[in-house]
Parts: structure tokens; sequence; C-alpha cells
């Protein structure tokens, strides 16, 4: 059996909520959130009014606030989420920059079985995304992660909406790890996961998280331990091309380590850290040099470092 795939409509609300109450599961709902003042709110305040006041679909919703220099905090504690501050959360455990240590962490601060993951800077969507996430997982049980996938508004074609994906994740999967070529948008923000599967996982601690939780996943449960359900339409700030490179950067030194390839980096790019009872990992960075015009490089420097399986720390 291959990847499923199915429409957020499959299930409808009462039959989940059934499901969620004969099987005593929790569902946690998670934003991972840096600087996004302008839309966060509106995301807690819609998924709390529908999912959890009107109905208990949603157990909780927490915002983990990675290390923002805007009102995110206060926005999102306002309009009803639980705050987390990343840097925060377990600090024996120390601090990373990057949307897949706010994930990670949220394995700490949450309650949920069923733990779902929703982007912070969206303006076109709608309270449907949780239920079509959580459908799989309530029935299926040999299903242990769900990915969104949804058209773009405003993208000049079908595949405008989704640079890194087109360009970085999918020529990776098609070379590396073909059995994901079914998947129709890889590095959605929108998943949801069963709790015990995801903290048993490695985390890339940027941005290679969802393709990273992919390929283990896939490989430890096969083709049928992920589904794949259609939300309907979405939209979210595009980051500008520059700063896509980091972000290609890490999911590409990710996909390589799990496809057993060794990757040179400088000396002074990685720092032993001691991971058996600190939860911390290999620290490794890449040097990005970027080009605005002539000889003159921008140099960024970009994480590339894993935890390790949370479970062990919980």
């Amino acid at each position: 059996m291959g990847i499923r795939a199915g429409h957020w409509d499959d299930w409808a609300l009462e039959g989940l909520l059934g499901r969620k109450e004969s099987t005593g599961q929790r569902v946690s709902l998670v934003v991972p959130a840096r600087n996004e003042a302008a839309t966060v709110g509106a995301v807690v305040a819609r998924v709390r009014e529908a999912l959890m006041d009107t109905v208990s679909l949603v157990d909780e919703v927490v915002v983990i606030d990675s290390d923002s220099v805007d009102d995110t905090y206060a926005v999102a504690e306002s309009a009803g989420a639980r705050v987390h501050r990343c840097a925060e959360i377990r600090p024996d455990l120390g601090t990373h920059p990057g949307k897949g240590e706010a994930m990670w962490k949220s394995l700490f601060v949450t309650t949920g079985d069923l733990v779902v993951f929703m982007d912070a800077d969206l303006h076109d969507w709608d309270t449907h995304f949780v239920p079509g996430l959580l459908g799989p997982l309530l029935h299926h049980p040999e299903v242990q992660l769900v990915k969104g996938f949804y058209d773009r508004p405003g993208a000049d074609g079908p595949l405008e909406g989704g640079r890194v994906t087109e360009l970085v994740a999918r020529p990776l999967i098609a070379l590396l790890f073909p059995e994901l070529g079914g998947l129709v948008q890889p590095l959605a923000g929108e998943w949801a996961v069963r709790r015990t599967w995801f903290a048993g996982l490695p985390v890339p601690t940027g941005y290679a998280v969802e393709l990273a939780a992919l390929v283990d996943t896939v490989r430890a449960a096969g083709a049928e331990g992920i589904a794949q359900v259609d939300l309907g339409v979405r939209a979210h700030r595009h980051q500008a091309l520059r700063d896509l490179g980091g972000m290609a950067t890490q999911i590409l030194a990710a996909a390589l380590a799990r496809a057993g390839v060794a990757v040179p980096l400088p000396d002074s790019s990685s720092a032993a850290v001691d991971g058996d009872d600190s939860g911390r990992c290999v620290a490794t960075q890449a040097v990005l040099r970027q080009y605005l015009r002539g000889l003159e490089p921008v140099e960024r420097v970009v994480p590339t470092l894993e935890r390790p399986a949370a479970e062990a720390y919980l």
C-alpha cells in the first residue's frame, strides 16, 4: 500500500469527535512562531472559537515563540493560546534558533496524544485544516504522520508557491527517497503526528524538520505510515529568494545525512557537544556564500544540527 490520500471533508466533525472520545486521545495544536504578531492572533483565535469553545476537538493551543522581537508573545496570549518562549523550555537542554527546535521543544510543554502543527503566518485558510489532518490519525492506526497540501492563491502558476519544494526537496526525493514521490507538498507546514512517534525521531533544529520526519517515517513505518490530505486553499507570506538559500542548505544537509553522504565542513564549523544526557547533539554549521554583485560575497552561517529523539528526556 502506498501513501494514503484524502480530502479534508472525508471525515465529518461528529465522527472525529466520536473517535476522539472513544479512544480517549487528547489533541494539541502547536504553532511555532517568530515575529508573526500580524497573523498569529487570528490563527489562535479562530481555532479556539471553532474547535475548542464550540466543540471539543482540540484540547490545547500552544504557541512556541522563537525569540521574537515583536509582539508575537502578547498577541498570541491575548488570543487565548498558552505561550512559551522556546529558550525557556527545558533550559537544561540548551537552545538553538529554528523552526524544528520550537517543534522539538513543544513536546515538553504539550499533553496531546496527537499533535497538529500549523504555521503562524497564514492569512487565507480555514479551521477545517485541523480536523482534516486529524482524520487519518483517528481512523487509521497504522498512520503515524499526516501531511497537508493545498492551492496557493496569488502564485503565478502551480509551482510558483513552493520554490524550495520544486528546486530542492522534490529533486532530492526523486533521486534519494523515491518512496516519497507521491507527496504533493512535502515541505508543508501544516501536518499532524502521533506524539509518541514524533518523540522517537531525531529533529533538525531548522527548516529541514518536515523532510527529515517524512524520510525517517517512511523508513521505519513504510509508505502506509504516511497520509496526505487536500486542505483546499492556503496563503502565507513568501520569503525573499536570498533567505531561501539558508532553508535549502538545511534541507540538503538533513537529506544527505539520511542518505549516508558525509558533507565536508570547515574545521571551525563543528563542535562536539555531549548529547547522551543533555539533549544536545554535535553542533554543525555551513557557511553559505551569496553574491549580490561582483566578487564581494555575503556570508551566512547556517546551522545544520539535529536534536536527538526527545523521548529520552521526557
